[in-house]
């Protein structure tokens, strides 16, 4: 397994909000996370990348390895956990910059400053994002004047660029059209060849449609993962089957 979460506990102060998760994620395969919403499905994908360490009084137990590798052990170096496990949010983040200097951000963070092999991996990041032809004659352009479908598969080759081992997607088509999702979804499909991707989503068939594996939380807790056809269609709990089939609640 590429990443495994066993018996994960999660508090904010003296609530909890994960029960006793645990998960396995394949390596190159699109895992979907599904739910209502305060479920603890983003909560849980934070931990991947120990993102909730930026809250204040968050505590954690059990288990979360990377290569079997347990991320939460106190050596570990989070700037290089960030890259290994990097991470698209909901909405998209550009930073106010150009096109290039966007990709190219993360390049320079860890050290990189040759420009020859800059502009291989910014044409190579936009290239894997599907977004090369359209803004390879604007590159020094602000990307704040990029659509928001645009904007969003820019910070999916913002992640890429820094050449990461598995993707965390926080809902990333939610504030998108459906021409702008249909793109996210096909490159969804494109890059799970190179990468294992995590993916947070409220919309069912997107989840049908671009996973390999399917992970239903309720209350904070797990109940049931398994291959996306079985989820939707034989589910083993009726919990599942009334989200699934629009009879929750």
């Amino acid at each position: 397994m590429k990443m495994q979460a066993k018996n994960l506990n999660l508090y904010y102060g003296t609530h909890q909000a994960l029960f006793d998760v645990s998960l396995e994620v394949p390596e190159n395969k699109v895992v979907a996370l599904i739910g209502p919403s305060g479920c603890g499905k983003s909560t849980f994908l934070r931990t991947l990348n120990r993102m909730n360490d930026l809250i204040d009084g968050v505590q954690i137990d059990g288990k979360i390895t990377l290569d079997d590798r347990d991320i939460y052990d106190k050596d570990v170096d989070l700037v290089n956990l960030r890259k290994r496990v990097g991470m698209v949010f909901q909405r998209p983040n550009p930073f106010p910059m150009s096109i290039y200097d966007n990709v190219a951000y993360g390049c320079r963070v860890h050290g990189l400053t040759d420009k020859k092999r800059l502009d291989e991996i910014v044409e190579k990041s936009l290239r894997g994002a599907a977004l090369w032809d359209e803004v390879k004659d604007r590159l020094d352009a602000s990307a704040m004047g990029m659509s928001g479908g645009q904007q969003q598969r820019l910070c999916i080759a913002r992640v890429m660029a820094v050449e990461p081992e598995v993707v965390l997607m926080d809902e990333p088509c939610s504030a998108l059209d459906p021409i702008s999702t249909m793109k996210i979804e096909e490159l969804v499909q494109e890059i799970k060849k190179e990468y294992t991707i995590v993916m947070v989503t409220h919309n069912m068939q997107q989840a049908a449609r671009v996973s390999d594996y399917t992970a239903f939380f309720l209350n904070g807790k797990l109940i049931e993962h398994d291959t996306t056809d079985v989820i939707f269609t034989k589910p083993h709990d009726k919990k599942t089957e009334d989200y699934i089939t629009g009879r929750f609640g």
